[in-house]
């Protein structure tokens, strides 16, 4: 399995030809996310974004507890006011980075993704759990509030009431009422965990057009909170990406010839 690092605590490994996993690697800490840790997971989705050979990225942790506790606070709490202000660009990119991704991405959220964690997850296209998850945005608790998109992806996924209850309370969410609310899209199948269930998803994401994914992708993120004459312009757009190209042309042929396709590198 290839394997690369980003600074510290980030690592990305490869899973067959077209899956990357990115790994939150700060165990001791529970993943909490540190300036460096924030540069780190923005220069590692930055390399993956540039890599045509990568269809899906799914975001995993090393901590057998927690995917992510959120931001480190002892951190920040040694940061003079000037000195938070300079470092909340380098906070948001690792956010922007997760969000930014042109392929689809996955969470595997085994144990813990509170606050900036469970922004993090928010910042995917899927969020899978299993039965030791447990999500939510406590940040009011500490006099701040979520800033790492939670305010903005939350109430996409679950609309602006449930959001605001769910953020004003601070409460923390078992997984069996994230499913239900939406917060986390699949459960793991009994007596499998997070991550393995996310990485088999992901392979069978993986499966299908890499073109036809990123333009997908596109036209779902886009298309939000516009008007529908502009979402169907902007599924237009994505259309025409993918109907002259030659994945196009290979999945056609492969259909009419009932094999499996194979996608141009």
């Amino acid at each position: 399995m290839d394997e690369e690092r980003y600074g510290e605590f980030v690592v990305v490994r490869r899973h067959g030809e077209r899956v990357a996993e990115l790994v939150l690697d700060r165990p001791a800490a529970m993943n909490a996310v540190s300036t460096a840790m924030s540069a780190s997971i923005a220069a590692a989705c930055g390399a993956l974004a540039a890599d045509r050979a990568v269809s899906v990225v799914v975001l995993t942790s090393s901590n057998e507890k927690a995917f992510c506790v959120g931001a480190d606070l002892k951190e920040r709490n040694a940061l003079s006011d000037e000195e938070l202000g300079r470092q909340r660009p380098l906070s948001r990119a690792g956010y922007t980075g997760v969000l930014e991704l042109p392929m689809p991405a996955v969470a595997a959220v085994h144990g813990y993704a509170l606050g900036g964690g469970f922004e993090l997850a928010l910042s995917c296209d899927l969020i899978v759990g299993d039965p030791t998850t447990v999500v939510g945005l406590p940040e009011v608790s500490v006099g701040v509030i979520p800033g790492g998109g939670g305010t903005q992806l939350l109430p996409r996924r679950v609309g602006a009431a449930r959001a605001a209850e769910l953020i004003f309370t601070a409460r923390r969410v078992p997984v069996g009422e994230a499913v239900a609310l939406g917060l986390v899209d699949r459960l793991a199948a009994p007596g499998e965990d997070a991550r393995t269930a996310a990485l088999a998803l992901a392979e069978t994401i993986a499966g299908h057009s890499p073109v036809g994914l990123r333009a997908a992708k596109r036209a779902l993120r886009l298309g939000q909170g516009v008007d529908l004459r502009a979402g169907l312009e902007v599924e237009d757009a994505g259309w025409r990406t993918v109907a002259f190209s030659s994945d196009r042309a290979e999945g056609v042929a492969a259909f009419t010839e009932s094999r499996r396709p194979i996608w141009p590198a």
